[in-house]
């Protein structure tokens, strides 16, 4: 497999690849860029069913571990030679649900060579959008798009590359197979269960949805397109998902009454087994937004993820939008926040080689500079650990769970005593580093404790392993007493972390 990409005529600089680790299945695209256009070159997909592998605790088994990790064993072929950075790989529902997934990420990440990404249901819905709508002709106005996961199920209303509703449920065609079709029985009553559980799913979201409303209906997961095929395969449909051809396929699975005796054109052998609880669910969702028509899109969460990445290559940041839009419904005083970012990140080239640190970590600290004061907003009192908990406990789009974790620890470190109980549930590397941005964003928050436009000295900065030390020039200190006495306090903060700060 490798040698199909690596002998090919162009070079692996211009080779990008997305893995989307699912619920049901693993999928992987490669694709060249060329002229700013994704070309894909593989498409890749194995039924892997890893929320088949949660137990009642919510704790992955070692058997579903090792069909996703038997799966990626193959899908590295073709990323291990990809540098950093040209490789996107998340996780959805199943891994956001995990108690242990943490185990599960450390070991296929040994194998992929690249980080995983554990993303929201908003997050995913997101570049599921982003997925369809560079598939789709952008005319037809506002569009609903809904994608029919193993765990979770995402609904999107946007216009042209810009989603403006984003929802994700908690519904899935493998969780609903477990739930409602135990032992591949269906029964008409099994079936009225699945439906109405869906509806119950739906209650919160399909008045809103509904009043927003949409000219074009998409859907873009695998659920979809196994109705779809299996409506054109018995002439029930000439185009597109119907409700009346659902309705026959209702009756059909009801009267057969085990998943063994479905005889389905169309329908792929690894999908019979969750065929009825995904139709249960797009019936369900069908009555609740009333929709006359669904078409399929091939784009989903995987072109998203392309899309994105290419986006970041441009510098067209998704992240940059969330931020902005943070600061500006906490009210942080941007100027300030984009001058304590400015300084933070002159202090971080100037130790970046000393301290190991790379360009992922210098953005990070140029987010975390950027909203450090959001906790103001809701009180002045603790605001480090107002700030941090917003921002764990929100959904920012383009943030993967675990880099809104740094983030906040970020944020919750940028003053008083360090985190440090908070900072030693991270990996004992990824505490250190954080360790270190804290530092260096505290450094800049002393420069500029004054909020004045005052001209800074030039100064310059080094670090060893265990000490950071800031030079300003002879006798400046003197003539500043009040930044002066901030660094004699944030050397005790700093001793007590196990660092020795050092201003001159």
């Amino acid at each position: 497999m490798t040698a199909r990409i690596s002998r090919s005529n162009h070079s692996d600089q211009c080779l990008i690849a997305a893995i989307d680790l699912g619920s049901n299945s693993f999928h992987m695209i490669v694709a060249r860029l060329d002229q700013g256009e994704i070309r894909p070159l593989e498409r890749l997909g194995e039924k892997v069913q890893l929320a088949a592998g949660l137990d009642d605790d919510d704790y992955l088994s070692e058997e579903a571990q090792q069909r996703g990790l038997d799966c990626l064993r193959r899908f590295a072929q073709y990323t291990k030679h990809l540098e950093v950075g040209k490789v996107r790989v998340v996780g959805t529902n199943a891994l956001r649900v995990a108690h242990n997934r943490d185990d599960f990420i450390k070991r296929a990440q040994e194998i992929l060579s690249h980080p995983i990404d554990v993303i929201s249901g908003r997050e995913e819905a997101r570049l599921i959008y982003l997925g369809v709508s560079h598939t789709q002709a952008d005319d037809l106005g506002r569009r609903l798009v809904v994608d029919i996961g193993g765990g979770s199920t995402e609904f999107i209303i946007g216009q042209r590359f810009e989603p403006q509703l984003l929802e994700s449920l908690h519904m899935g065609c493998v969780v609903y197979s477990q739930q409602f079709f135990e032992g591949g029985t269906i029964t008409s009553r099994q079936f009225q269960e699945a439906y109405y559980a869906a509806r119950l799913e739906l209650l919160n979201i399909a008045a809103p949805y509904k009043e927003a409303g949409w000219e074009d209906v998409i859907g873009s997961s695998g659920t979809v397109k196994s109705i779809q095929n299996v409506l054109l395969a018995k002439g029930l449909t000439s185009t597109g998902i119907t409700a009346e051809g659902m309705e026959e396929l209702r009756k059909y699975i009801v009267s057969v009454g085990h998943i063994d005796k479905m005889m389905l054109e169309g329908l792929k052998p690894e999908r019979v087994s969750i065929f009825p609880a995904g139709l249960a669910i797009l019936m369900a969702v069908f009555d609740a937004f009333k929709i006359d028509r669904m078409n399929y899109s091939e784009g989903a969460l995987r072109e998203g993820l392309l899309y994105d990445m290419v986006g970041r290559l441009r510098h067209e940041d998704v992240r940059e939008r969330t931020i902005t839009a943070l600061m500006k419904r906490y009210h942080v005083d941007r100027q300030h926040a984009r001058r304590v970012a400015r300084h933070a990140l002159m202090c971080f080239d100037y130790v970046a080689d000393q301290w190991h640190l790379e360009k992922v970590d210098r953005e990070l600290l140029n987010w975390a500079a950027l909203i450090h004061e959001i906790g103001l907003d809701i009180s002045h009192t603790q605001f480090h650990k107002h700030g941090a908990y917003v921002i764990n406990h929100s959904d920012l789009l383009g943030f993967s769970k675990d880099y809104q974790q740094q983030l906040a620890a970020l944020v919750r470190g940028h003053r008083r005593s360090f985190p440090l109980d908070l900072l030693a549930e991270f990996p004992p590397g990824l505490a250190t580093r954080l360790k270190k941005l804290c530092m260096l964003l505290r450094l800049s928050i002393v420069l500029n404790h004054i909020r004045l436009d005052e001209v800074l000295p030039e100064y310059t900065v080094t670090a060893g392993p265990d000490w950071l030390k800031v030079s300003l020039g002879a006798g400046w200190l003197e003539q500043h007493p009040l930044t002066e006495a901030d660094f004699e306090g944030e050397k005790k903060y700093f001793a007590k972390a196990g660092y020795q700060l050092i201003a001159e």
